[in-house]
């Protein structure tokens, strides 16, 4: 009796085994697709522009962090600003009273750090 238990379970181990190795083969198929589908140029452009475009919010969540806001709460009010000033033709002096506001936000900084050194 015990021999044909034996037997079974030489049976299981061996389609066991033969499922493993299956497995194996299916995952490396998947890993060679994968590697060939990601080698691809336009591929490779897509991720840099993913990895840039993470890596710019993250650090534009970093600045905005101690105001209490985000990227994404910011977002639906930037675009709608960006559309007003794409349909009325103000990119120019949009993007003077940025880099204004740039150098005033500079500045007040500047001021503020010398404030705290004495």
């Amino acid at each position: 009796m015990q021999k044909n238990n034996d037997h079974r379970s030489h049976e299981e181990q061996k389609r066991a085994l033969l499922r493993d190795g299956e497995f194996y083969r299916a995952g490396l198929a998947h890993a060679r697709a994968q590697i060939k589908h990601a080698a691809r140029p336009d591929v490779m452009f897509h991720t840099v522009i993913d990895h840039a475009s993470w890596a710019l919010r993250a650090r534009a969540d970093t600045l905005l962090k101690p105001t209490g806001t985000s990227v994404t709460a910011l977002a639906p009010y930037a675009l709608t600003v960006l559309g007003f000033i794409r349909k009325r033709k103000l990119g120019k002096p949009a993007l003077g009273i940025a880099a204004l506001a740039g150098v005033a936000a500079w500045y007040v900084q500047r001021k503020r750090a010398q404030h705290m050194a004495y």
